[in-house]
């Protein structure tokens, strides 16, 4: 029985455009890490925050990496065999949430699958003794070898997969607590686009944290669990600091990585979707994507009462109602960027939409650069 799609999804079926598409992103994945250096002079984000979202962008890639292996064959090959990549071309412009999960269960078993196949050698002498003996393509045996490669990356890891759990930093020692990064992402299953979170915790614990074998766990499992998109940052952090009381969330931050935008590969409607469809830019040029920065800080803190005779720290978030959608998402501010080559940025910036005069653009230029437009 057929897979019955939502109406926002689309299966690329074609070998051509799964190339294009994913030569696409490796493009673009490219560029990513150098706007989280511009954010970071800006001191929107730290040093750290910076080459933290610069690991999750690298895991990203090799994501899209191992996907482009699995789908190499797309549409060249019948039956069984054939897989079709899944894609969100309205919200998102990214795999499905379902891709990776498959990914994850696919890294799962990769060892077995590839202690059931030939050698890449193999492979492809076979595939040369098909070419010369009976003068075919050898289309099965470019699909085995395909495959075969999607898994020796898989087993390589450094993937970015549905979830990522919490990993921990230590940042500093200040007035005898210690602080860390807490950094986790997850690829929402909602809006099938990349999220990134980073915590700054203030531990007034006996144990380090990371070697807390009560606390760790706990932690990460909490945290993962908040996870989601849908969640208010606010919601997140005083869940959190209500949880532990020798924990104290200082600053949280979430960043989402798209949608992406693309004439070739999705529907828009709206200013972006003319801003595009007037640019006309060529291939691999045919692109705008949405990049949001969600900030909460603590602005000081509360005693509050826990048992009969003792009582506990309580952080003090602050919200700020003026600065965008700051008191509806539970943030106390809300960054938006766009990056997009220079031709859909000239039309972008001709039309000057309302929509996008509070939203920084970052214009991909000759050789790769990345610039803020001013």
């Amino acid at each position: 029985m057929a897979l019955e799609l939502a109406p926002d999804h689309t299966e690329i079926y074609d070998t051509a455009v799964a190339r294009r598409y994913f030569a696409k992103f490796d493009r673009i994945t490219g560029y990513l890490p150098r706007v989280a250096g511009e954010l970071e002079t800006e001191t929107r984000l730290t040093r750290t925050e910076a080459r933290i979202i610069g690991t999750y962008i690298d895991a990203l890639s090799r994501t899209f990496r191992a996907l482009s292996l699995k789908y190499l064959m797309t549409g060249r090959i019948e039956g069984a065999l054939a897989g079709r990549l899944l894609i969100d071309r309205h919200e998102s412009g990214f795999p499905v949430a379902q891709e990776l999960l498959f990914m994850s269960n696919d890294a799962a078993q990769a060892d077995k699958h590839l202690a059931a196949m030939a050698s890449e050698t193999d492979i492809k002498d076979q595939m040369i003794r098909q070419i010369v003996g009976d003068l075919t393509i050898p289309t099965r045996l470019q699909f085995t070898l395909s495959q075969r490669l999607y898994y020796e990356t898989l087993t390589q890891g450094g993937l970015f997969l549905a979830r990522n759990d919490p990993d921990i930093l230590w940042l500093a020692d200040k007035d005898g607590r210690k602080r860390w990064m807490i950094h986790w992402a997850v690829y929402d299953s909602q809006t099938n686009l990349p999220v990134i979170y980073l915590m700054e915790v203030e531990d007034s614990g006996n144990a380090p944290l990371p070697r807390d074998e009560r606390r760790w766990p706990t932690v990460q499992a909490h945290l993962t669990a908040q996870a989601l998109a849908g969640l208010k940052l606010v919601t997140i952090a005083t869940g959190f600091d209500a949880d532990f009381d020798d924990l104290h969330p200082k600053q949280l931050k979430r960043l989402h990585l798209g949608p992406m935008y693309s004439s070739s590969f999705t529907l828009q409607s709206g200013p972006i979707g003319e801003v595009l469809a007037e640019a006309k830019a060529p291939e691999g040029q045919d692109w705008a994507l949405a990049w949001t920065l969600e900030h909460l800080q603590a602005s000081g803190i509360k005693q509050e009462k826990s048992g009969w005779f003792s009582t506990v720290e309580r952080q003090l978030f602050a919200l700020d109602p003026f600065a965008g959608h700051g008191a509806d998402t539970g943030a106390g501010r809300t960054d938006r960027y766009v990056i997009l080559p220079e031709r859909p940025y000239q039309v972008l910036a001709d039309r000057n939409p309302p929509g996008f005069r509070d939203v920084t653009k970052f214009v991909v230029g000759d050789g790769g650069r990345v610039v803020r437009a001013r």
